[in-house]
């Protein structure tokens, strides 16, 4: 069992290596490692490198793997009585374009001011090399006050998450003997407010599909078609406009067969959080929710599934007009689903409903574009509840449990290859401008995030 004395000697040493870490992570923010332009391929093997060497200095049996893409860091420590956490971050990052929108050299890693408080300017400052060496950091001030570490420790790092990732699944299949252990850790991902930490239990999953709707074998004049001739545009709106209800809700047969609620006490918690519902759509230019009706916002965002109609077209879109009546119309439909429903379901009761609606003289045909389960952590983990424990410890402020709207692949490749339950703790903000000029992470976020993971560690090993 770890001490509140233990505790306080290891959140010690951090506080006073505090210096030392930030000219560790300006090193690593330096290496110029864009993942998705083969220029940078040397940069992304220097990233793994040096990530690997400062893993073996800290006792770590560390490697940095080939893959048919970039590399990917392994590390194990020490066998340790208690859980085996292992913990997965990217060190690759997005392409800086525009240049000329950055205030500073984004890979010459700056400290500035901005609203009274300190921050990080880099590319890659927040995401994901920041959060990365939050847990490094952590493991290094274990090491450096006790002399071990509270829990065995292992690591994966990838260095493909921002061009697709798709070696990393193959690896981790090749691997899953190496890679066992009893929860995932992933610091990629916000917390709810600057008080206020959070642990990440539900991603919701997706399904994409692209629907054709063909008439007649080739454009028609209207003037010497129209209302003689099916219309593919007004077959398509029709189908489109049936999916979802008046009161918001989707129309598909079965579509809520395997949607739970969430529990009173999760709702009342989403229900008192500090959460604008107007100024959250106000922000966007709009006013009124728009999912089901009589149900919280993030609730509609994070625990219920969606029909959207990402994309259509369909006839002469061009300048100008074109009397014309198209021999095709197209769109794209996305469904985002929550935990329980099957994704191929889904699919297959979205082609149901539209070849069902097809009228005489017209076909359909579906292309695919993904699909994955949703993702839930539960409620009632061990795991979840000492890091929870953890994280009010240091933020001194009940930790929150969140959701999220979208996906994050490699969770749902925990589950399905390596049958981790995975919790989600992160430090950035909404406003890091990840992906954007003038990327940053606030030092709070660093010097708190290297602090929330000592206690979350001690939590874990209690």
């Amino acid at each position: 069992m770890t001490s509140p004395a233990t505790i306080d000697t290891v959140l010690a040493a951090v506080d006073s290596g505090l210096d030392q870490s930030l000219e560790r992570l300006f090193h690593l923010l330096r290496i110029k490692s864009i993942s998705t332009d083969p220029a940078y391929a040397e940069e992304c093997r220097k990233a793994a490198d040096w990530i690997a060497g400062e893993l073996a200095a800290l006792g770590f049996e560390a490697t940095s793997r080939p893959t048919p893409g970039h590399p990917v860091v392994v590390a194990h420590g020490p066998q340790q009585p208690g859980p085996h956490v292992l913990f997965y971050a990217h060190y690759d990052v997005q392409p800086v374009d525009p240049l000329n929108l950055w205030d500073t050299d984004p890979f010459e890693p700056v400290i500035k001011e901005k609203d009274g408080r300190k921050i990080i300017v880099a590319r890659g400052a927040s995401d994901d090399k920041g959060q990365m060496l939050t847990f490094i950091e952590a493991c290094r001030a274990w090491k450096g006050a006790t002399g071990t570490l509270p829990v065995r420790v292992s690591l994966m790092l990838e260095g493909e998450e921002e061009s697709g990732g798709k070696n990393l699944p193959p690896f981790m299949r090749e691997n899953a003997e190496e890679l066992k252990a009893d929860i995932a850790l992933v610091c990629d991902t916000d917390m709810w407010d600057r008080r206020t930490p959070s642990i990440t239990t539900m991603l919701r999953g997706l399904v994409a599909d692209e629907v054709e709707i063909t008439a007649a074998n080739k454009d028609l004049h209207s003037g010497m078609f129209g209302n003689a001739a099916r219309n593919p545009n007004q077959v398509l709106a029709e189908i489109i406009a049936s999916l979802r209800a008046p009161d918001g809700s989707v129309t598909l047969p079965g579509f809520y067969d395997d949607v739970a609620e969430i529990t009173p006490e999760l709702k009342a918690q989403w229900a008192g959080l500090d959460f604008d519902e107007k100024g959250f759509l106000g922000g966007v230019g709009l006013s009124t929710p728009a999912g089901e009706q009589g149900r919280l916002v993030l609730e509609q965002l994070w625990a219920r599934p969606t029909c959207e109609i990402n994309g259509m077209s369909g006839g002469y879109t061009g300048d100008g007009f074109k009397t014309v009546i198209p021999a095709k119309a197209s769109a794209k439909i996305s469904f985002r689903l929550v935990s329980g429903q099957d994704p191929q379901k889904i699919r297959a009761a979205f082609r149901a409903h539209v070849e069902n609606m097809l009228p005489a003289d017209c076909t359909a045909t579906f292309t695919p574009h993904g699909g994955s389960p949703a993702i839930t952590v539960p409620a009632d983990g061990e795991f979840l509840h000492r890091a929870l424990q953890g994280l009010s410890d240091e933020w001194n402020t009940q930790a929150v449990i969140t959701g999220a709207g979208g996906s994050i692949p490699v969770v749902g490749d925990f589950k399905k290859i390596l049958g981790l339950d995975t919790l989600l703790i992160g430090f950035a903000h909404v406003d890091d401008q990840i992906h954007s000029p003038n990327e940053k992470y606030d030092l709070e976020s660093y010097h708190r995030g290297i602090r929330s993971w000592v206690r979350v560690l001690g939590a874990l090993a209690q």
